[in-house]
């Protein structure tokens, strides 16, 4: 489905879904490909899906521009002088770029799987529930945390983006498997997910320049713009529930939902598949 083929309504509310899955550990593109489909609604295009990640770059940039000042800032004070890491403002700003070309690489390589292959619920339902699993192992293990935030080193960043490059695969989740990948390095809940959202700045950026083109051919903006505002919105609610929720609490509800949604679609298949036998 074309996106000015949308009802206003429809891009509403894959525009939430979007901005939830997007910075909740439960799968923007899982849902965006389950929901339509438990409805019997024609899939909307790889075009359109990108059009709400623009929406979603709107909440992370807006909710997190101070940081990517102070980060531009340090970075440059730091070149000016001849050491533009040698700050820890301008050395997160390249952990960051690097931690953001996993996930870049696999984007240009399995960009046509992500159009194709990859969008099955039955994939959805088995990495939904994997990825669940993952989350709730990593949860665990960041209760041995230490209670003062550790900075990112090299290598972390270097495996949470590959962990970021998964995400390309419907059902894993950008923020789960970035967050799933800082726990397990011994990172605490809040700043796992604080450097995943500053991480989801630039590949989201990356995808959405990428699929402009298509986007900017739509006949009808109408339901682009409802969905695009929907998810900025809905996401930026999204990114201060979490930051605000992982300061006193665990992950388990996100591990709890992912296994139930898992639960629901692999059910959906097994009766629509007894029905076409």
């Amino acid at each position: 489905m074309s996106p000015e083929s949308l009802p206003p309504g429809r891009a509403a509310l894959l525009g939430a879904l979007q901005g939830l899955g997007e910075f909740l550990p439960i799968s923007s593109s899982g849902h965006l490909i389950v929901v339509p489909w438990l409805f019997g609604w024609p899939d909307q295009s790889l075009a359109f899906d990108v059009a709400l990640h623009l929406g979603t770059l709107v909440a992370v940039a807006y909710a997190f521009a101070g940081d990517w000042i102070r980060l531009f800032r340090g970075f440059f004070t730091g070149l000016a002088q001849g050491r533009p890491f040698a700050n820890p403002d301008g050395k997160l700003l390249g952990l960051l770029a690097l931690a953001s070309v996993p996930g870049a690489v696999a984007g240009l390589l399995l960009d046509e799987w992500a159009e194709t292959v990859f969008r099955s619920p039955l994939l959805v339902g088995c990495t939904m529930a994997l990825m669940g699993g993952v989350l709730w192992i990593a949860d665990r293990r960041a209760r041995a945390a230490g209670p003062e935030p550790d900075p990112v080193s090299l290598r972390d960043a270097i495996l949470i983006g590959c962990a970021q490059a998964l995400a390309l695969v419907p059902g894993v989740s950008r923020s789960g498997a970035t967050i799933s990948a800082a726990l397990f390095l011994g990172h605490r809940r809040e700043e796992a997910a604080r450097f995943s959202f500053l991480l989801a700045t630039p590949i989201t950026f990356g995808a959405a320049a990428l699929k402009a083109p298509e986007v900017l051919r739509a006949a009808d903006w109408t339901p682009v713009l409802v969905g695009m505002a929907s998810a900025a919105l809905v996401g930026f609610a999204a990114i201060r529930l979490l930051l605000r929720y992982v300061r006193t609490r665990d992950y388990k509800p996100f591990v709890w939902y992912r296994f139930a949604f898992a639960a629901l679609t692999l059910g959906a298949v097994l009766v629509r598949a007894g029905g076409r036998g």
